[in-house]
């Protein structure tokens, strides 16, 4: 073998980010000229060359070549011990190569970063964070956290104390900033407080400084702004709808209820019910209108009175033993200072019980006066006072019984005509009384 290849050193230390050289003796014991080539060989050839590549020497002559070795200050080379060899190859005699062989111990060191995500929070209660810390040193690193609040009005406290942490990772650690007391209103406040991220070094090792992050947290009061004034206009918009409702809402659906039950729908009802015969008109011949439109006081059975303009309906016609609904109406007149004038809606016939349940009274002038609705024997069953109301009615659960033979009447004593709008002044008290019931044969005794 015409090759001889020795390292000075076969154990070396090399710092990252720091260029570290290790001669290599080469001697060429042969007869003729040779040329060597060399290769580092393992783990440490991507940060490592020979300088120079090349080397020639003479028979019996002996050359020196650098084995430099290179390593990245970052984390993609561990601390530690690695093995290499250098291949020493003859280009005249590739197969009689030589190896020297060594170990380079790469040295640790520190290199820790921090970020706080978000920088900046606001609530009412307490602000989150997030802590993320990067090793970006060649040795496994452990990190002591420690959160430090800019005042007494806040505190911060860290879910984690100590991050380990291999080289290359990044750890996260949550913070949590809390206010020392709540804040129902007012202006937010804001809270600064820093974050230490301290690398814990081993003996021997220089120490490293902490990494100081700062954040903030802002208070923001529990009762927002705008609540107030929300309030505000909800109360406002509750007292419009309950007044529209009171001023418009409310006397149109009674009207409408009081409009629906006219003389006109409850004759139309009887007249289709094919089992509603038809009633007894007025057989005492009165309600019926005075020729002189003004009655004197106490003839109070036809001076004066508008004739009844439905009669009652009689079911012994079709059924004596049904009851049937039964409805009458009755226009009374009066004029100022003539005394009372009465006009009788409805007689019951014989062998019949009239069941008196509905009222309805009509004052549509605007009258002034009295007007009395009497049922049976004269008994009063209303007395009203003209200038109180302009429609009035009334409906009894128990039913008011008209016995044969007895009379729903009204009478009226005028003080003053009313002047309806847009009409003509009338000379004389006008009203109008609707009766409803139901109309039952009495049994045989």
């Amino acid at each position: 073998m015409s090759l001889t290849a020795s390292l000075d050193e076969t154990s070396v230390s090399a710092a990252p980010g720091e260029e570290t050289a290790v001669p290599l003796q080469v001697r060429n014991s042969g007869r003729t000229v040779e040329e060597y080539r060399f290769e580092v060989i393992g783990a440490c050839a991507a940060w490592s060359a020979v300088e120079p590549a090349v080397l020639s020497l003479y028979p019996g002559d002996s050359g020196t070549v650098s084995l430099v070795l290179r390593p990245p200050r970052d984390s993609t080379v561990p601390a530690g011990e690695t093995p290499f060899g250098v291949r020493v190859v003859p280009t005249g005699e590739q197969g009689s190569a030589q190896v020297p062989e060594g170990h380079v111990t790469v040295t640790p060191f520190t290199d820790t970063t921090a970020e706080l995500v978000p920088r900046a929070s606001h609530g009412s209660r307490n602000g989150r964070h997030q802590l993320a810390v990067d090793n970006r040193g060649n040795t496994p690193v452990t990190v002591r956290l420690e959160a430090r609040a800019g005042s007494e009005l806040a505190r911060v406290t860290s879910a984690t104390a100590e991050l380990h942490i291999a080289p290359g990772q990044a750890e996260f650690a949550k913070l949590r900033a809390r206010p020392a007391r709540r804040m129902w209103r007012g202006t937010p406040v804001t809270h600064p407080f820093q974050v230490a991220a301290a690398p814990q070094v081993a003996e021997g090792q220089e120490p490293v400084e902490p990494v100081l992050v700062d954040g903030s947290y802002q208070q923001d009061p529990l009762l927002p702004r705008w609540l107030p004034r929300a309030l505000i206009i909800a109360a406002v918009l509750l007292i419009a709808l309950v007044g529209l409702w009171y001023a418009l809402l409310r006397p149109a659906v009674k009207s409408a209820a009081r409009e629906a039950i006219t003389p006109e729908a409850v004759r139309s009802a009887a007249a289709a019910d094919p089992s509603a015969a038809p009633g007894t008109g007025d057989p005492a011949g009165t309600g019926t209108d005075g020729a002189d439109g003004g009655g004197t006081a106490g003839a109070g059975t036809g001076a004066g009175a508008g004739a009844p303009s439905a009669t009652p309906s009689s079911p012994a016609e079709a059924d004596p033993a049904a009851a049937a609904p039964t409805s009458a109406q009755v226009r009374v007149r009066d004029a100022v200072g003539g005394g009372t004038n009465t006009g009788t809606a409805l007689e019951v016939p014989s062998g019949h019980t009239f069941q008196l349940t509905d009222i309805v009274v009509q004052n549509p002038q605007g009258d002034a006066g009295t007007v009395v609705v009497s049922a049976g024997d004269g008994t009063r069953v209303l007395s009203l006072g003209l200038e109180n109301f302009r429609d009035s009615d009334y409906h009894f659960v128990t039913p008011i019984l008209v016995p044969a033979g007895g009379k729903v009447t009204m009478t009226i004593d005028c003080r003053k005509v009313g002047k309806p709008v847009g009409a003509p002044a009338p000379s004389r008290c006008s009203e109008s009384l609707f009766l409803g019931g139901t109309m039952r044969p009495d049994p045989a005794g």
